[in-house]
């Protein structure tokens, strides 16, 4: 079902990214309270987000090469 929509996995992979840079961003500025589990949320977020990321790219697929190469 992802494979059909790669833009769709980009699209979460950039949300979880997202939130792996806001939650540590406001645990910074104090606005949350710190805890193990939000900083492991946090992280792994980012990771998954990563790969998420890197997988929809190589799942869209739309590379154009020019005529004659």
């Amino acid at each position: 079902m992802l494979t059909e929509h790669p833009r769709v996995v980009i699209a979460l992979g950039f949300i979880l990214v997202l939130f792996g840079a806001i939650s540590p961003w406001l645990m910074v500025v104090g606005a949350v309270s710190p805890s193990f589990v939000l900083c492991f949320l946090s992280y792994g977020a980012s990771v998954a987000g990563l790969m998420l990321g890197l997988i929809g790219m190589a799942l869209n697929g739309e590379v154009r090469l020019r005529p004659g190469r």
